[in-house]
């Protein structure tokens, strides 16, 4: 929407931070919207991997749920609308979990990608752009002629959080032998935290994006 609104509001391009030749608002945005699509498909290429589920006893032969066991497995997935591992061993594996992570991290770094260039066009010396300004916001509390991009710089800092996340999900990829507990003690933080804190700097790029001046 943006992009089609400035396609014809032009600016100046730069290189290296230094003036380059003109370019237009409307490129930029296409840019970025064309990378958030990429996302938007990532994450949907990846349910066929991530979206399973397994039942198949303490170091994966099923050997504990007898001769139907195959069927076993199959009728609690179709229950739980998930496919079946192909194999695995008393977990499924945790290169899945890393893939997602992964892309909410690619997700991040677009989102951190976004909010960088605006902070940079706010800069007193540029002023080219600014975060949309509340009636009653507060600039500064010691200096009230500022107004700082406190939203934007928000979406940068948590960025680094869920980048984080996702490479403390790849050392989850490695267990000792068929399991070790390494993996299941930080992904019940890592995974959440992930996800809420995608959830949230989409939702604040949605809201600069949307009140930008």
């Amino acid at each position: 929407k943006l992009a089609g609104e400035h396609k014809e509001t032009v600016c100046i391009g730069r290189t290296h931070a230094q003036h380059a030749v003109p370019t237009t608002y409307g490129l930029k945005l296409a840019i970025y919207a064309c990378e958030i699509q990429r996302h938007i498909d990532r994450l949907n290429e990846c349910k066929e991997r991530i979206l399973v589920g397994q039942m198949t006893g303490a170091v994966g032969t099923q050997a504990a749920l007898g001769r139907h066991a195959v069927k076993i497995q199959e009728l609690v997935m179709e229950n739980l609308g998930l496919k079946c591992v192909m194999v695995s061993n008393q977990v499924i594996q945790r290169d899945r979990h890393a893939e997602f992570l992964l892309n909410l991290a690619l997700t991040a770094e677009t989102m951190n990608k976004i909010a960088t260039e605006i902070r940079n066009l706010q800069r007193t010396e540029i002023d080219e752009v600014a975060e949309g300004f509340g009636k009653k916001q507060v600039g500064s509390s010691t200096m009230p002629h500022k107004r700082n991009p406190i939203l934007a710089e928000r979406i940068c800092g948590l960025s680094r959080v869920i980048r984080a996340d996702a490479f403390a999900q790849m050392d989850n990829i490695p267990l000792w032998h068929e399991r070790d507990l390494t993996n299941s003690s930080p992904e019940r933080i890592l995974i959440p935290e992930s996800c809420i804190l995608t959830d949230y700097i989409l939702n604040s790029m949605i809201d600069l994006l949307t009140n930008l001046v």
